[in-house]
């Protein structure tokens, strides 16, 4: 279980595969801010709203400079998937081993309906453009958080 970031920490970088099989990696979004989420699990309820709420909010973070990037450990195979079954637009990376959820502090003990668990911490970083963490949010709420995002950037 990796430490939490905090603003000012560097960003770990990462390259990880997408929906698609296409390599995408942080470094290539330097210049832009990106919004980096971590949720757990692909077509389920509140991962599914969330995606929808990014993707329905997509153009506006555009139109501010952010770029939305989405990282669960499910395979690319499943993002396609998921991503075709709800018109998702936001970029969805796959992270099977873990590394990158691990190294942004989105890995660890969590309550599931009551239950200490292992599992992805619904989290979301935001990096600003020369690589840096600007925010770090853990254990947000998959309803309600990109509009609280968007309020809590001034978007």
């Amino acid at each position: 279980m990796a430490d939490r970031l905090s603003p000012g920490d560097p960003a770990p970088d990462f390259t990880l595969q997408d929906a698609d099989g296409n390599e995408v990696s942080l470094a290539g979004h330097r210049g832009r801010k990106v919004i980096v989420y971590f949720y757990p699990a692909a077509m389920t309820t509140g991962c599914t709203k969330q995606a929808c709420d990014f993707t329905d909010n997509l153009d506006l973070l555009a139109t501010a400079g952010y770029d939305v990037l989405g990282i669960s450990p499910d395979a690319p195979e499943k993002l396609a998937q998921f991503r075709a079954k709800e018109s998702l637009r936001v970029t969805l990376l796959a992270d099977p081993d873990r590394a990158t959820i691990t190294a942004y502090g989105a890995y660890g003990e969590k309550m599931n309906y009551g239950k200490k668990m292992m599992g992805v911490i619904r989290s979301t970083v935001i990096v600003d453009e020369q690589g840096a963490i600007e925010h770090a949010f853990y254990n947000v709420k998959a309803t309600g958080h990109v509009a609280k995002l968007i309020r809590d950037l001034g978007v």
